[in-house]
């Protein structure tokens, strides 16, 4: 029997002619992504077999993001593989981390909600369930962060060069999408029967990226699309005249699987976005309705043995395409296609917040996708029928999907779907009781929750190995495969040999962070220091803007009253999306602070800011076993959930965060001893809100905002200012930060203090560690599977 690296070395000689000793890394790395996925598709086949024999019920997972994360270390690790390879490329001269450093990260997401969705892949498979998910193959993603003169530019990331190897293309699978033209009705024996004419055809190529299982026989499959023009060039609109016609094709196929989320500040953008969206589920519905019917021989039954997830509203027009499939193509009454479509959806609200929940303007929608409108129409039309009949016209204005001349998403979704979940207690609580309240009326018992999950294997077993196998020889029990069982560590929570054990460890990740952050940003951090961690998406509701408030406060105390805290490191990593100005400001401002820190010699000694570039999985995997302090410090009720904050705990970060998303889960989990809380809660901000919210009242009455503030129009570093953000602060700050602001500084001064109590904060981090169980996405998963999906393991 051929070994696995024996099939590595036999690669290299067909593909390059070199043997193992001749090999470069580069070519080293190619044959380690191509066997590996040669490896997962031969279990891949063994595993399908046994799910089309059983006939079960599966789950399709559709999101617009699957932030994936580097592959080839988690593939090598879950088929238990990394360590016979780590020797034998030893062996040869190679060290297996510069191989995987080769690898680009997948530019398939942008943040919580890609990497949530890959934690999902990854807890399944681990578990046997079967689960396909549903993409777009994106040719450069969000986009590569650079930092120049603390301005964020944003340059393609152009990961497939290196990437595709992992890739399967599926030619087999190929699908036509169907843009633009119009729409006949015509009356025929068998009812209405609607054509489409006149369209812009594009083509859905299908790559499929193999997802393995932690010790497990399951493979299952994230299927990402690509488009490309159908036919390319027509001749005959081109000799007509029609010139831009002509080409039509190739220019929508073009742009559609270019870029993960192009800037929808204007109709272009927005455009382009609907094509996005309609391209992938159509895409992916054809094939699972093509699927279903090659082993079934009806659609009959497709509810019972089909459960399609819509991860947010992106996905939403799975909905209109499956009933438009059903209508036209199988010819089903209009009854008995909602029937069908109305046991088949699950969808996953993750926002309260108005501006993302999505909405597309009819006179925009209704060109580029005519057949799809025209049934959201008739969905709406009905439901409203519906509503008057059960007595809710008055509440319409909110629940019907088509309102002033807007189409509502995630209103389409929940009409449609027979389960609605929220993604953390809170979060779900405030969509019953606030957001959704009048649909939880008329459709009691649609709505639960599921709190968020990780992928713990990457997040501690791979990003973290010291602790892993220490954790491992302490507690002689396999966390690895049920986290739930990492709660034996609770026992040591009084242990000071455990809890200085673990802080060497935290020192240790520390260096190893200090020495990318040296070499990245020529930056020198004092590893005794606190290390304060925010990394996430820069968004003002997540109010980085607060973090750096706060620094400026350090700084002032610091220079002008002689104030010596403990040394403090500030570590922010986020993206702002290209077209958000007053989030690139804020990174301006927190690299301006970095640099002015930088250049003072007293301030320096005690504070450091570090904005590390392009934020990214891999980068995470860095960041996060070295914090000490979590920030989550959202404005209440405006997290749905969080993940980071799970993933920091879980590597025995303290949480600093208000009563917001799955904060309140973590603090219910550790206990009040165990976590830093502050600021207003959601039922206070909603009634600061209701009275009117004047942050200029806060200014004039406390003299440290006003302090604080007004020497941040004092700093002009190279002819930058930020008094916009100071007017900003005062006149509107619609996110709090000013609200909030002296807690926020009082639960900073008592951070520091615990900091000093080296066995107070070891054995808090340790607990917090004991305690990260039910954020798995093992437990996430397996509530979705049972609950909501109703699908069993593959046994």
């Amino acid at each position: 029997m051929v070994g696995f690296t024996d099939e590595i070395g036999r690669y290299l000689e067909t593909k390059f002619g070199n043997s193992i000793d001749e090999a470069s890394e580069r070519q080293v790395y190619q044959a380690l992504m191509v066997k590996t996925r040669d490896k997962l598709s031969e279990k891949r086949f063994d595993y399908n077999k046994k799910l089309k024999d059983s006939k079960q019920k599966q789950a399709f997972y559709m999101s617009m993001e699957f932030l994936v994360g580097r592959t080839l270390r988690n593939n090598l690790f879950n088929l238990g593989l990394e360590k016979e390879v780590k020797d034998y490329l030893e062996k040869n001269g190679f060290t297996l981390d510069k191989i995987y450093d080769i690898e680009p990260d997948p530019g398939l997401g942008n943040g919580g909600l890609g990497r949530l969705a890959s934690c999902y892949m990854d807890a399944l498979t681990s578990q046997d369930y079967p689960m396909t998910g549903f993409s777009i193959l994106y040719e450069f993603g969000i986009f590569k962060q650079v930092i120049h003169d603390g301005w964020q530019q944003e340059y393609p990331d152009n990961w497939l060069d290196l990437g595709s190897y992992g890739l399967a293309y599926r030619s087999d699978e190929e699908v036509e999408i169907k843009f633009y033209g119009s729409t006949r009705e015509e009356w025929t024996d068998k009812g209405l029967k609607i054509t489409h004419n006149d369209y812009t055809s594009v083509i859905a190529e299908p790559y499929d990226l193999l997802i393995s299982g932690y010790h497990s026989e399951a493979v299952n499959t994230l299927r990402l699309w690509r488009a490309k023009a159908n036919k390319g060039f027509n001749m005959k609109l081109f000799e007509k005249g029609e010139y831009a016609r002509s080409v039509e094709s190739d220019v929508i196929a073009e742009s559609i699987s270019k870029l993960l989320y192009p800037a929808d500040d204007n109709d272009t953008g927005k455009a382009l976005r609907i094509k996005q969206q309609y391209f992938f589920t159509s895409a992916s519905l054809q094939q699972i309705v093509r699927n279903h019917y090659a082993t079934y021989s009806t659609l009959d039954n497709l509810a019972e043995k089909v459960v399609i997830h819509i991860n947010d509203t992106h996905p939403a027009m799975c909905i209109p395409e499956l009933m438009r499939i059903l209508l036209d193509e199988y010819e089903y009454s209009w009854e008995d296609a909602w029937n069908i479509v109305t046991k088949t959806f699950a969808y996953t609200n993750h926002t309260i917040m108005a501006e993302a929940l999505e909405k597309w303007s009819v006179d925009l929608f209704k060109p580029i996708l005519p057949r799809i409108y025209s049934i959201i129409a008739e969905i709406n039309n009905r439901f409203c029928e519906w509503c008057k009949r059960i007595g809710a016209l008055s509440e319409l204005e909110t629940m019907s999907i088509i309102h002033n001349n807007m189409i509502k998403m995630a209103n389409l979704c929940i009409v449609s779907s027979y389960n609605v979940n929220g993604v953390s207690k809170l979060h779900s609580d405030i969509l019953v009781e606030d957001t959704f309240k009048s649909f939880n009326r008329i459709y009691p018992g649609k709505f639960n929750n599921v709190t968020n999950g990780i992928a713990h294997r990457r997040w501690i077993a791979q990003s973290n190995p010291e602790l892993t196998s220490y954790l491992n020889d302490l507690l002689k029990v396999d966390f690895v495969k049920d986290l739930s069982k990492i709660e034996k560590l609770y026992d040591y929570k009084d242990d000071r040999s455990v809890i200085e054990d673990l802080e060497k460890i935290k020192l240790l990740k520390k260096a190893q962070l200090s020495k990318y952050i040296k070499e990245s940003t020529g930056i020198n951090v004092d590893n005794e220091s606190i290390f304060d961690v925010q990394v996430k998406r820069l968004h003002e509701y997540k109010r980085q803007l607060l973090n750096a408030l706060h620094i400026v406060y350090l700084y002032r105390k610091i220079k002008f009253d002689g104030l010596r805290p403990v040394p403090r490191t500030f570590i922010f990593g986020a993206k702002a999306s290209s077209g958000y100005a007053m989030a690139k400001n804020i990174i301006k401002f927190i690299c301006t602070l970095s640099e002015m820190i930088e250049a003072d010699p007293v301030v320096r000694n005690y504070v450091k800011v570090v904005f590390l570039e392009d934020y990214r999985v891999t980068l995470a995997e860095k960041i996060i076993p070295a914090a000490n302090v979590s920030e989550q410090i959202s404005q209440a009720g405006k997290e749905a959930s969080g993940t980071g904050n799970m993933k920091l705990m879980l590597n025995g970060a303290l949480t600093l965060g208000t009563m917001d998303g799955a904060n309140v889960e973590i603090h219910e989990a550790v206990g009040d001893k165990n976590i830093f809380i502050f600021g207003l809660s959601t039922p206070e901000v909603n009634e600061l809100i209701k009275n009117g919210y004047r942050p200029i009242d806060y200014y004039r009455s406390s003299s440290e905002i006003r302090d604080t503030l007004e020497f941040i129009r004092t700093i002009n570093l190279n002819g930058s200012n930020f008094n916009n953000i100071v007017d900003y602060l005062i006149n509107s700050d619609p996110y709090m930060c000013l609200a909030d602001f002296h807690s926020y500084v009082e639960k900073q001064k008592e951070v520091e203090n615990t900091y000093l109590d080296k066995n107070k904060w070891g054995s808090m981090s340790l607990v917090n560690i004991a305690k990260a169980g039910i954020f798995s996405a093992d437990r996430s998963t397996e509530e979705y599977a049972k609950n909501i999906w109703n699908i069993d393991i593959v046994k």
